[in-house]
């Protein structure tokens, strides 16, 4: 069957079972994701905006006490930020370029109404930071994290106008992507670390933890805002009243597969948990990255080379880890190829373009065995750290990317 015919299937009866099966997001077909690929070539990415505001509505309505900060290093594309600032969005950010990204949104404002926005819809949420990044950030006296006693003097003598949150360790039990080990005080010295920031002149307005990205472990989450409730009980027997804001972190799974259970039964934990432990005067944000933005692009590649390596079917395509698939070495993410053709199928190998060993996609999908030169591929949910180290290593360009819904 060829890529024409199977367009013909889809583009006629777009309620076939060939249809459910492929689950691609119903306002981007196989049959807009071949126009798309024969206007633009391959290899391809995808973003889907309609998919991107569903996602953030979803949080929004399962979680209706928690304002989402979209975690921008999960997807840093200007049009993604757009989009998602257009819905009501806050942000997390983590550089400097992450932080010019939302500035640049704000440019029909006022120098007064720039600075209160971001004071109020941001949170630099990386722990350790630069000298340079501090006396930058200072202008706009925003929420910026910390967790070890070194932090504190660097944010009071480079920034100190900040407003504090202080970042503890918590489990990361069951994330596809630890950070307990690279980030966290230790809750031990929590009370401690605040006290400090309080005598150095310093305001520590709330607390913040991350259980790890891609979390299906969802008593990660109960035993943090546990954790967090005790903390802030112990601060204010302190007589320390300025606490009053919780950052839940992110780590909110994105649906890989079936194994993930649905979002909405994370959140009755949360909900469940926020509403027994946490006073109603403290204020509770969110960073989601991987979940809001993760099903929102597809990848779409060509088959370049077909050959038997040990008696096993192997393909090579134009694009690998070095480009869109780059989340396979440093997201620990395993995406799925699937093809727009029908055929006896059988488990396949599947090659990046370039010389690199290391450049292997997959070793376990099943690929229909019929598949020749200049036929196409496709992945979905790889809108999260796909391309993150986007790169032209052996001469071969990244995916162009195309928006669709804006």
């Amino acid at each position: 069957m060829n890529q024409s015919a199977c367009l013909k299937n889809y583009s006629e009866d777009s309620d076939s079972s060939a249809f459910h099966q492929a689950k691609i997001p119903p306002t981007v077909t196989p049959e807009t994701l071949l126009e798309l690929a024969a206007t633009h070539g391959t290899p391809l990415f995808v973003i889907d905006h309609q998919e991107l505001r569903k996602n953030y509505a979803t949080f929004q309505k399962y979680l209706p006490r928690v304002q989402a900060y979209y975690a921008i290093k999960a997807n840093p594309d200007p049009a993604i930020v757009q989009t998602l600032f257009n819905a009501g969005a806050s942000f997390d950010v983590s550089s400097i370029a992450e932080f010019q990204l939302v500035h640049a949104l704000l440019q029909d404002l006022s120098p007064e109404e720039q600075q209160d926005w971001i004071w109020n819809k941001v949170i630099y949420a990386h722990p350790i930071k630069a000298t340079e990044t501090l006396t930058t950030l200072n202008q706009y006296k925003p929420l910026v994290t910390f967790d070890n006693r070194e932090e504190i003097d660097k944010i009071k003598k480079y920034a100190p106008d900040a407003g504090l949150v202080l970042r503890l360790r918590v489990s990361n039990a069951g994330a596809m992507v630890e950070l307990s080990s690279k980030f966290g005080a230790d809750p031990a010295e929590a009370v401690a670390l605040i006290m400090e920031a309080e005598q150095q002149g310093l305001t520590v307005e709330g607390l913040s933890f991350h259980v790890g990205s891609q979390t299906t472990n969802f008593e990660n989450y109960v035993q943090a805002i546990d954790l967090a409730a005790l903390i802030f009980k112990q601060v204010r027997a302190q007589g320390y009243s300025k606490m009053n804001l919780l950052d839940i972190g992110g780590g909110f799974p994105a649906p890989y597969d079936a194994s993930v259970q649905p979002f909405s039964e994370l959140a009755k934990r949360i909900n469940a948990e926020l509403e027994r432990l946490i006073p109603k005067d403290v204020q509770i944000i969110a960073e989601p990255g991987r979940f809001l933005v993760a099903t929102a692009a597809i990848a779409v590649s060509k088959i370049i080379g077909k050959a038997i390596r040990h008696g096993k079917l192997c393909y090579y395509i134009n694009d690998g880890v070095y480009h869109t698939f780059s989340g396979i070495i440093f997201d620990h993410c395993q995406y799925h190829l699937e093809a727009f053709k029908d055929g006896p199928s059988e488990i396949c190998t599947v090659f990046g373009p370039t010389c690199d060993g290391l450049d292997v996609i997959t070793m376990t999908d099943e690929l229909p065995s019929n598949l020749e030169c200049d036929d196409l591929l496709y992945s979905r949910n790889i809108g999260a750290y796909s391309g993150a180290t986007s790169t032209y290593f052996n001469g071969f360009p990244p995916a162009t990317v195309v928006h669709v819904n804006r």
